[in-house]
C-alpha cells in the first residue's frame, strides 16, 4: 500500500556487492524467442513456474491473488504463485537475503527508491531488451512520471503496477454536523482549527496522520521546502520549511491534543487501526493512501486532495509501485515474469485495480476504458488521486547513493 511510499536508505555489505558482480550484467544475455502474444517459448510442454513477491495485505492482498488467478488461467505457459510479504520494506530485506542465497523470485513488487538503489548495483535485470522486442507495449501509454520511476541511468529496470498518493479522507457527516466544509481541508491552518473545534465539540481527535516519513515529508513539500539547494550543493532538511511542518504535528499531537497517530505493530497493523479509528467514531478524518479507498465506507467517509498552506500549494509525492525482475533470475523465468507484469499492467487490469483499490491507474489509456469511467460516474473519490497527482512531487532519490 505504497500505502506509504518510503525513503529507502540502503547499505550494501562489500560482500554482498561482490556476490552480485558475479551475475551477468544487465542486458548482457539475449533474450530468448517470444512466441506470438509473447508467450514463453522454452522448449517444454510444461509451464514455467515463478513466484511472484509483494507487500500488501487485506483487501489488496486479495485483489493481487485476484490477479494473478485471472493471470494463470488466462494461458498455459506460466503459473504465477503470489508470496505475501509483511511490507514493502520486509519485501526488499527479504529479497537481499534471497540473492544472497543465489534462489529469488522471478519478479518482485518494489518501491522507486529500491529500483533506483538495485538497479544501480546490477541486482535488477534490464528489460530493455524484452520492451523492444514487444510490439504489443506502447510506452507512451504509460503515465511518464511513474515509467520514469523505473529507469535507473537511462537502463529500464521497472515497470509500474500502479501509483499512490497521500490524500485526505473525512467523516462527512461530522464535518456536515458541526457545519464545517471542505474549506477546512484546503490549509494546514484551518485543519488545525477545525481539529480543535471536533476535539472540543465531539470530544475525538480531529485527525490523525499516518505513522511514518511520508506524511511529514509531504506536510513540508507543500510547505515550500526543499531536500537540496537549487545548485544540489547544500542537504536542506533542517530549514524553517521542513521545521515548521513538523513543528506543526508535534504541537497538535503532544500539546494540543486534536491530533493522534498510530504506530508499530506487526506489518500494516498501525495502518489498519487509523482507518478502525476513522470508521469507530474516535477520529473525524486522517491523512492515508490512496490505496485505502477499498477498505473504507464512502457512506461515512469521503476524499479530498491534501491542503497546502496559506503562503504555499499543495505538492505531495506521487509513487509509482513497480514490478521488477531479479538479476539472478534464469533466462525463462525473466520472460515469464515479464509476461505476468505486462499483463498486470495492461489498460484493463490497471484500470481494474485502481477501480478495486483506489490506486492510481499507469495507463493514460485506462481511463478510457468503459468500465472505469461508469464507476468513476458513481464514486467519484476514485477521482481524487489523479487530480492530486497532476500538481505532485516526483520523490527525490538521494543522489550521495544513502548518505543523507
Amino acid at each position: 500500500m505504497f500505502k506509504k511510499p518510503r525513503l529507502v536508505m540502503l547499505t550494501i555489505a562489500l560482500s554482498f556487492m561482490t556476490l552480485v558482480g558475479c551475475a551477468t550484467e544487465s542486458g548482457s544475455e539475449q533474450v530468448e524467442t517470444q512466441t506470438e502474444g509473447g508467450s514463453t517459448d522454452n522448449g517444454s510442454d510444461e509451464p514455467v513456474e515463478i513466484e511472484f513477491w509483494y507487500g500488501l495485505g487485506g483487501q489488496l492482498g486479495e485483489n493481487v491473488e485476484r490477479i494473478i488467478s485471472e493471470f494463470n488461467e488466462s494461458q498455459d505457459d506460466v503459473i504465477v504463485t503470489g508470496v505475501a510479504q509483511g511490507n514493502y520494506d520486509e519485501t526488499e530485506q527479504k529479497l537481499q537475503a534471497a540473492i544472497a542465497a543465489q534462489n529469488v523470485p522471478a519478479a518482485v513488487l518494489l518501491g522507486n527508491g529500491t529500483v533506483n538503489a538495485f538497479g544501480s548495483r546490477g541486482i535488477l535485470a534490464s528489460i530493455d531488451e524484452f520492451i523492444a522486442a514487444d510490439s504489443d507495449l506502447n510506452v507512451d501509454d504509460f503515465v511518464d512520471s511513474f515509467y520514469e520511476q523505473g529507469t535507473v541511468d537511462g537502463v529500464q529496470y521497472a515497470l509500474p503496477l500502479y501509483g499512490t498518493t497521500q490524500v485526505m479522507y473525512y467523516r462527512h457527516d461530522i464535518f456536515e454536523e458541526l457545519g464545517l466544509t471542505t474549506e477546512s481541508l484546503e490549509t494546514f491552518e484551518a485543519l488545525a482549527e477545525a481539529a480543535d473545534r471536533i476535539k472540543e465539540e465531539k470530544g475525538i481527535y480531529g485527525w490523525m496522520p499516518m505513522w511514518g516519513a511520508d506524511n511529514l515529508i509531504d506536510f513540508s513539500m507543500s510547505n515550500g521546502a526543499q531536500f537540496l539547494s537549487d545548485d544540489g550543493t547544500e542537504v536542506l532538511i533542517d530549514s524553517p520549511e521542513w521545521i515548521e511542518a513538523w513543528e506543526y504535528i508535534r504541537k497538535a499531537i503532544h500539546e494540543d491534543e486534536t491530533m493522534a497517530i498510530n504506530h508499530g505493530g506487526e506489518g500494516w497493523a498501525y495502518w489498519y487501526q487509523t482507518i478502525d479509528d476513522v470508521l469507530q467514531d474516535r477520529a473525524a478524518g486522517y491523512t492515508g493512501s490512496s490505496g485505502d479507498q477499498g477498505d473504507l465506507d464512502f457512506s461515512l467517509v469521503s476524499a479530498h486532495p491534501q491542503p497546502g498552506w496559506e503562503n504555499h500549494h499543495a505538492a505531495p509525492h506521487a509513487y509509482a509501485l513497480l514490478a521488477a525482475i531479479p538479476e539472478l533470475a534464469s533466462d525463462e523465468e525473466k520472460e515469464a515474469a515479464y509476461q505476468f507484469i505486462t499483463f498486470f499492467n495492461s489498460p484493463e487490469k490497471t484500470a481494474d485495480w485502481s477501480m478495486s483499490t483506489g490506486y492510481i491507474a499507469v495507463r493514460a489509456s485506462a481511463r478510457e476504458v468503459d468500465e472505469f469511467q461508469a464507476f468513476a460516474e458513481e464514486n467519484p473519490q476514485i477521482l481524487v488521486p489523479l487530480e492530486q497527482a497532476e500538481t505532485a512531487t516526483l520523490p527525490f532519490i538521494d543522489p550521495t547513493g544513502g548518505l543523507i
